[in-house]
């Protein structure tokens, strides 16, 4: 399965991009990353720059149909520029319009809230997106995992880089289920 991984020209908390992609190639996939901009993403550890990545497809040049599957890592600058670009939004979107799954760490969720996706469903996030989930209509919960099949296409969610093992796990359950 393409699986795209959606990320701002900076901002992604690196371990939430790593540790899922290594998963998904691990597993068989095939990671692509995806960006707002060509050439190269700047990773962060916290606040402090990071490694960079090469862009492999660029949003509103790519199709969603093209990918099975989304993952959104987190980092609190990367999902406040993609909600900030229409483009991205869009494409989160197009996902939940074509009921494939998408899975999102930390504060990746700010993305979906933009995407104005959440309503009606029950996720978890980094805590200070809790009052964001439930204006949007969502229900925020404290779990370190939680799988929501509410509406089309399944949400996977976890709360921070302490969770990514359990993260990686079920997104990968929960899209081999859903390539069935």
């Amino acid at each position: 399965m393409r699986i795209a991984f959606l990320v701002a020209p900076e901002g992604v908390e690196q371990v939430e991009l790593t540790d899922p992609w290594q998963a998904a190639k691990d597993a068989g996939h095939e990671p692509v990353l995806v960006s707002t901009k060509q050439g190269k993403i700047q990773a962060f550890h916290h606040l402090d720059k990071a490694d960079t990545f090469p862009v492999d497809e660029v949003v509103g040049e790519t199709a969603p149909d093209s990918f099975g599957a989304l993952v959104l890592p987190g980092g609190v600058a990367n999902p406040d520029f993609l909600r900030m670009d229409d483009k991205a939004v869009a494409f989160v979107r197009d996902f939940f319009e074509q009921g494939r799954p998408v899975a999102a760490i930390c504060h990746a969720p700010w993305t979906l809230v933009e995407a104005d996706v959440v309503r009606g469903r029950e996720l978890t996030s980094w805590p200070s997106l809790r009052t964001d989930i439930r204006n949007a209509g969502g229900t925020w919960v404290d779990k370190q995992v939680k799988v929501c099949d509410h509406g089309a296409g399944k949400l996977v969610t976890s709360r921070k880089p302490d969770d990514l093992k359990a993260f990686c796990e079920t997104f990968l359950d929960v899209f081999a289920e859903e390539a069935g």
